[in-house]
């Protein structure tokens, strides 16, 4: 059977000097209408979720919190990372969790817990505890406000030589959606106050990213 592609694009060999404004505006078509994972629909960059892939790989995490989980695509993705790696648990949050797909709900790496994350970083700082490594994903509302108000409240969990990765900082720094200023901006302003955290551009070394100045690396 012939795959019937999800948009109607020409061929890449085609369109060779195309302007990269218009790819990332495909790309983000793409991953809107039908990018799935295990067939959980998924709002993620593949080239991203790569890059996760090799920090998983190299922090080991104890612990990865994800805030913002929408049909819960990503999450059942990194629990299958932490699965290959044989160690680690997740902790998913989001404001509704009521469309999380039950293929990631009842993975047993995933404790879910719904609210406002902001309201709920004294319980996730808890159900940590001890544990470490602990890397922390940031793609909840993606207003510079929220947005900056998770970093504060979430920094002091991140460890030392592991990541705090603000996604969709490509708002208007990319591509023409989302709120502006939005994540980008956020960034902007929580690292001119919270020296311990250093933006490392060497993950973006695909030369196309979702989160462009958005992998924070701890080094404080």
């Amino acid at each position: 059977m012939t795959p019937t592609p999800p948009l109607s694009w020409p061929p890449m060999e085609e369109r060779l000097e195309e302007p990269l404004r218009r790819v990332l505006e495909r790309m983000q078509a793409r991953i809107l209408v039908g990018t799935t994972y295990f067939g959980v629909h998924t709002f993620k960059c593949p080239l991203d979720f790569w890059v996760y892939q090799e920090l998983l790989y190299e922090i080991q995490p104890e612990v990865v919190v994800e805030i913002g989980n929408y049909r819960g695509g990503s999450t059942l993705a990194l629990a299958h990372v932490l699965d290959a790696l044989g160690k680690g648990r997740i902790l998913a949050i989001d404001i509704d969790q009521r469309k999380i797909d039950p293929r990631a709900r009842r993975h047993p790496r995933i404790a879910w817990i719904q609210g406002d994350a902001k309201r709920l970083a004294g319980e996730v700082a808890a159900r940590i505890g001890a544990s470490g490594p602990v890397l922390l994903i940031e793609d909840s509302d993606h207003t510079r406000e929220n947005t900056l108000g998770v970093l504060r409240a979430y920094a002091d969990l991140v460890s030392p030589g592991s990541y705090l990765i603000v996604e969709d900082t490509n708002c208007h720094h990319g591509i023409a959606d989302g709120p502006f200023p939005g994540p980008y901006e956020a960034v902007a302003d929580f690292l001119a106050e919270d020296r311990r955290f250093v933006a490392d551009r060497s993950r973006e070394s695909f030369g196309i990213t979702w989160n462009p100045r958005g992998y924070l690396l701890r080094v404080g």
